[in-house]
């Protein structure tokens, strides 16, 4: 019988492999949750309009990419039994000074994005009631209030649900529209449309693809598994997490091919593009139809809400305990005594006063324009930046030679730091200099 979790907080060595069991996951879940935003379901709609099925294989490697991205980061976390940013710091003091920079200007302007995102749909399911802003501040003090005074288990559990209500109605819209089973198998075949090239590095590169993915060691780590002997049972948890993702994108397309493509209807880019769509389907099966999809649309929005402001606050307090306490280097680094006392900790509640209070002042204002370049290039960066460090990191005498990469491992996280290399140098020429 596999081992708890509660056998196994200490961060020892390993022991005996766990079952990898269903019954355990959850981590993957929550990153798959914080992943998909509103934005990145746009973007996929906009590529099933445009091109209808013909991209539907840039969505699978997509899915492929991000296993693989993700898992690296898990393996990390469980076979040297130090979190990522310590893995960064060792590679010099320039991992530091980005990140530093990176995580303030990041969560300034991403906080005032998901409260807006958040407030968007409950505006157009009570378009008699407050405005945006009021449901933004609303939303962004509930997220406060929740990750504040609750841990990782009720934190997973929620997440959860609203990955169940996120998955429910987007496959169920997918199923209204009628999807055409031929054009789908057709679209595995990869085929690059005149125009189509940015459309695809975005399906490959964009859906499930932040920072989020650098938080899944720690939300490991919060969940109890604290060595290798959870390797299995981590893997398991990734692979659930992107195919459910790979589900949502592969359902957005149709949609986008199927109820758009035809009709040549436009949507709005950004997150405003959502509520084109309830207008549509309203319009095509009905308010019962549209409403429920706003109520997907929010749960898409919130989730990614929350898991930010938990997980890039875990990774904000493992920084500064790092950056303060670089003497501690050889003492317990992760495990779920550490994590549970980060989530009380002073700076993990810091950032989460940052990434709330500071950002309500976007909801008036134009964002700056230094600060949308300043956060573009950093935000364009960070996924060339996590790829590539950990290629460095998992192929060097800083991991157990028995988890090191493979060349399959290898392979694709080469493939991840090429392709968000090109993504990133398109959004840093699509910035408005």
């Amino acid at each position: 019988m596999a081992e708890t979790s509660a056998t196994t907080g200490t961060g020892e060595p390993a022991s005996r492999p766990r079952k990898s069991s269903w019954k355990y996951i959850g981590p993957g879940i929550v990153v798959a949750a914080t992943g998909v935003g509103a934005g990145d379901l746009v973007a996929t709609l906009i590529a099933g309009s445009k091109f209808g099925y013909t991209l539907m294989w840039a969505a699978v490697i997509g899915c492929v990419v991000k296993i693989s991205l993700a898992e690296a980061a898990g393996r990390w976390h469980l076979a040297t039994g130090r979190t990522l940013f310590d893995g960064w710091r060792s590679l010099g003091p320039w991992t530091t000074v980005y990140f530093a920079v990176y995580v303030v200007i990041w969560g300034f302007i991403y906080g005032a994005t998901a409260m807006s995102s958040s407030a968007l749909p409950i505006v157009a399911l009570f378009p008699d009631g407050p405005g945006l802003k009021f449901w933004a501040i609303v939303t962004g003090l509930i997220g406060l209030a929740f990750v504040w005074f609750n841990r990782y288990a009720v934190f997973e559990k929620v997440m959860t649900v609203l990955i169940g209500i996120m998955f429910v109605v987007v496959v169920y819209v997918a199923v209204r529209v009628v999807p055409d089973a031929g054009a789908s198998f057709a679209g595995l075949l990869p085929v690059l449309p005149d125009g189509s090239l940015l459309y695809t590095l975005g399906l490959i590169g964009g859906v499930g693809g932040t920072i989020t993915m650098a938080a899944y060691g720690y939300w490991v780590n919060a969940k109890g598994w604290s060595n290798s002997s959870w390797m299995k049972v981590m893997r398991l948890d990734n692979r659930v997490a992107y195919i459910t993702t790979g589900i949502f994108v592969v359902a957005m397309l149709i949609v986008g091919a199927e109820l758009l493509h035809a009709s040549q209807v436009a949507l709005t880019s950004g997150d405003r593009g959502l509520i084109d769509l309830g207008k549509v389907l309203e319009d095509r099966f009905g308010t019962g139809t549209a409403k429920l999809f706003l109520v997907g649309f929010f749960a898409t929005s919130f989730s990614s809400l929350i898991g930010v402001w938990h997980g890039v606050s875990l990774m904000f307090a493992d920084f500064v305990e790092r950056f303060r306490a670089p003497a501690a280097e050889g003492e317990e680094k992760s495990g779920p005594a550490v994590t549970d006392r980060q989530q009380r900790s002073l700076p993990f509640r810091a950032y989460l006063l940052w990434l709330t209070f500071p950002p309500m002042t976007l909801l008036w204002l134009d964002e700056p324009f230094g600060l949308v370049i300043a956060y573009g290039v950093l935000g364009a960066f960070f996924m060339p930046f996590l790829a590539l460090t950990l290629i460095w990191l998992l192929n060097s005498s800083r991991t157990p030679s028995e988890w090191r990469n493979g060349w399959v491992s290898n392979g694709m996280l080469a493939l991840a730091g090429l392709l968000f290399v090109v993504l990133c140098v398109q959004q840093v020429r699509e910035l408005p200099w």
